[in-house]
């Protein structure tokens, strides 16, 4: 028992300590609002986007993916995309003023919050393959 825990809390730590496209955003949001309150629509929505991978991933979601391979192909075609275009983004984009740099309204951080949380290829291979 004490050893399956152990590898479970090293899985855990595996899976939380980098820091990815969701965890940089919130950071973000958190260091570039000018009141908490405005920071918490990225908050929840990246909670709840985590809390419903997690579901997937406990009530058996990759038995389905695994069985069904036009699934994964779908999965693998939207997660390679969703990188070309943030990449795309990040390559086009212009520096921008400390004034500005950051902080964005309620709509847009919850978009962008459900971007990062459910169709980067990480949290997808997380939820599919762990």
């Amino acid at each position: 028992m004490l050893t399956a825990f152990i590898h479970g809390f090293i899985l855990a730590l595996g899976l939380i300590l980098p820091l990815g496209a969701q965890n940089v955003f919130v950071l973000q949001q958190g260091a570039m609002q000018p009141r908490f309150l405005r920071a918490l629509p990225a908050v929840f929505t990246a909670a709840l986007c985590d809390t419903a991978l997690i579901l997937l991933a406990v009530l058996g979601i990759s038995v389905v993916v695994f069985t069904m391979p036009w699934l994964q192909t779908i999965l693998f075609a939207v997660g390679f995309f969703f990188l070309l275009y943030m990449g795309w983004t990040v390559w086009k984009s212009q520096p921008s003023s400390a004034n500005d740099q950051g902080s964005m309204p309620p709509k847009k951080q919850i978009l962008f919050a459900l971007s990062v949380s459910l169709l980067n290829p990480h949290a997808i291979l997380d939820t599919i393959g762990i």
